[in-house]
């Protein structure tokens, strides 16, 4: 049971252009559409405010965050992916169901990640401080790929910030491996296999392999994860990728984009409404009403208890979408954890760490998402194509606003005090200002996180642009797919109707007819990939020579009491539990509730979850 649900925005009162009516909106595109790795040119203008779709009506607010939780309307959640109903509205099968950031965890891969040693004859080690090697996923391009979406090389040492303390080492082989503080794995680089596993601080893995067609398979614990595969439109790369979790299978699609030189695939929504059916999203509704979601019964709800409650009452959709794209994410990232077979305490009963004030910034971000979207449907009308520099990252860090980032995936980060820390789905973020000139990531403040190994809210976090532009992905995919409930639901169970020039059918977006066919055998290249994972990690790994005598890592640091103290292992404790001690095992046995983690020395027993036998 995964359930997912949408995020909010900033509005468009911030925005520099003054309203106009709609159908007189073309989408605002930058001055350079060309795909190249230098810096994308001056952000277009942001898109104006759409027309209401009916009589205006001044917005609300003010209004207390209780939740509401009778009734059975809204998204239900005894689907896997989202919260989105049995109907098939248009645009709900381009959603993002699954994981949206899949791929910026664990290098992506080109064949050259970042900086393998050419010294083919010898194996080194070195000190890596922050912002000086690759961690995790390196996307930075500088050429093309006929075959795929774009390049995923390995942007070597400038790709993406790195704890101070990590160790890298280049074995003789080609392969990269890096290890944090603790002499735990958190990347490996197998260069025959073209593949990047990373090991995230909350247990989960990430698989990225580029294979020789150039197109991506992405795989994550539980089974799931996607296949990437390019395409070519109007001499454009384009993307679809064929998602699958838990026995579903959808898809979404993506327009290549380079921004400062780092490749970022920018979503591109395969249908668009109408411009009446956006205004009447985006304006308040004629007066606020009371909405029952029926999450009371599901657990992740009540596991999120203390993070988030939703709004007693919508003045608008703009805030029914807030609260559709918040539980969404963190449906999702239960379910996650539930695969991963990581069993968190729920936060303590108390104050609700979301407060109104972040829920209305990013209720204010999802009506910008709207006014680019109702400018994209438009353009898509008129059968110009759609400029990802005006609708990725680009804009959004480079219009002098402040915006607000909901992460759709689990990342790890960097602190400006150069430790890492760890970010999950619902988490929000906020970025203030441009990044400087030469930067491979951009400055984030954390507003809400959910504790334990999660980055401290007021944190200051190094965001590459990869991943950041993968979040205004996650919120825009979700946005849509409670667009597409939102307009089949609109004048039930509460929801005011909408007027009949909002009604009408979404219209398909030309790229799709030309994307390859889906993935049929999405499940099975994903189960593959994660077995050779498996080996990669086990042949690598004894190509590493050990820490340097007398010292804890490697790093030239002693050897502390601690680092030599031992591990003890006993009946109860959780998967992540035995992972922080021991790191990630050499095979992991999976016989459905009951898995064995095989290590060196041992072979470890859990039962739902939790160790039952040591031998």
């Amino acid at each position: 049971m995964d359930n997912s649900f949408v995020r909010p925005g900033t509005s468009l009162r911030h925005l520099a252009v003054i309203l106009v009516v709609l159908g007189c909106v073309g989408l605002a595109v930058s001055g350079d559409n060309k795909k190249t790795s230098a810096p994308a040119a001056k952000p277009a203008a942001a898109p104006a405010k759409p027309a209401s779709g009916a009589a205006g009506h001044a917005p609300t607010s003010g209004a207390s965050h209780g939740a509401t939780t009778s009734g059975t309307h809204g998204p239900t959640t005894s689907t896997t992916h989202g919260p989105t109903t049995s109907s098939t509205h248009g645009p709900t099968t381009s959603s993002t169901h699954g994981p949206t950031t899949s791929g910026t965890h664990g290098p992506t891969t080109s064949g050259t990640h970042g900086a393998t040693t050419s010294n083919h004859g010898t194996t080194t080690a070195k000190t890596t401080t922050g912002g000086a090697s690759t961690h995790g996923p390196g996307t930075a391009s500088t050429g093309h790929s006929s075959g795929g979406l774009g390049p995923r090389q390995g942007g070597g040492s400038s790709s993406r910030p790195v704890p101070a303390t990590s160790r890298e080492v280049h074995t003789a082989g080609g392969n990269t491996v890096v290890t944090r503080s603790n002499g735990h794995v958190s990347d490996v680089h197998d260069a025959k296999r073209n593949m990047d596993v990373h090991n995230g601080l909350n247990g989960n893995r990430r698989v990225s392999v580029e294979r020789a067609d150039h197109s991506r398979v992405v795989a994550e614990r539980g089974g799931r994860g996607y296949v990437e595969r390019g395409y070519n439109y109007r001499g454009h790369d384009y993307g679809r990728r064929t998602y699958y979790a838990h026995g579903r299978y959808y898809n979404s699609y993506y327009r290549g984009y380079y921004y400062r030189g780092y490749y970022a695939p920018v979503y591109a929504p395969a249908y668009y409404y109408g411009p009446a059916f956006y205004g009447w999203a985006y304006n308040p509704w004629p007066a606020p009403i009371a909405y029952g979601w029926g999450w009371g019964a599901y657990p992740w709800y009540g596991y999120y208890g203390s993070y988030f409650a939703p709004y007693p009452v919508y003045a608008g959709a703009a805030f029914w979408l807030t609260d559709y794209l918040i539980a969404t994410s963190l449906a999702a990232e239960y379910q996650q954890e539930v695969d991963a077979q990581i069993a968190a305490t729920a936060l303590p009963p108390g104050q609700v760490v979301m407060t109104p004030e972040v829920k209305d910034m990013i209720s204010e971000e999802v009506k910008r998402q709207l006014a680019l979207e109702n400018a994209e449907a438009q353009a898509n009308a008129q059968n110009q194509d759609i400029d990802p520099a005006s609708s990725g990252i680009g804009r959004m860090l480079g219009d002098n606003q402040t915006h607000v980032f909901i992460a759709g995936s689990d990342l790890d980060v960097v602190q400006a005090s150069g430790q890492e820390c760890a970010i999950s789905q619902g988490d929000v973020l906020e970025v203030t200002s441009a990044p400087p000139t030469n930067a491979n990531a951009a400055t984030a403040t954390v507003l809400c996180s959910k504790g334990g190994k999660e980055c401290p809210k007021s944190a200051q976090v190094q965001v590459p642009f990869t991943d950041l532009q993968e979040m205004q992905n996650h919120m825009r995919e979700s946005i849509d797919q409670g667009m597409g409930d939102l307009q089949a639901k609109q004048g039930q169970d509460g929801l005011p109707p909408a007027p009949p020039s909002a009604q009408t059918p979404p219209v398909k977006s030309s790229f799709v007819a030309a994307a390859p066919p889906p993935e049929e055998n999405a499940a099975a290249d994903i189960k593959k990939e994660t077995q050779q994972a498996d080996q990669s990690e086990q042949e690598i790994a004894k190509e590493v020579p050990p820490p340097m005598p007398g010292m804890a890592d490697g790093r030239g640091a002693p050897a502390s009491s601690s680092s030599t103290a031992p591990v003890t292992i006993s009946q109860g404790q959780t998967v992540e539990d035995v992972t922080g001690k021991l790191g990630q095992p050499k095979q992991v046995i999976d016989l459905g509730t009951t898995k064995k983690y095989v290590y060196p020395d041992m072979k470890i027993t859990f039962k739902n979850g939790k160790v039952s036998d040591v031998q």
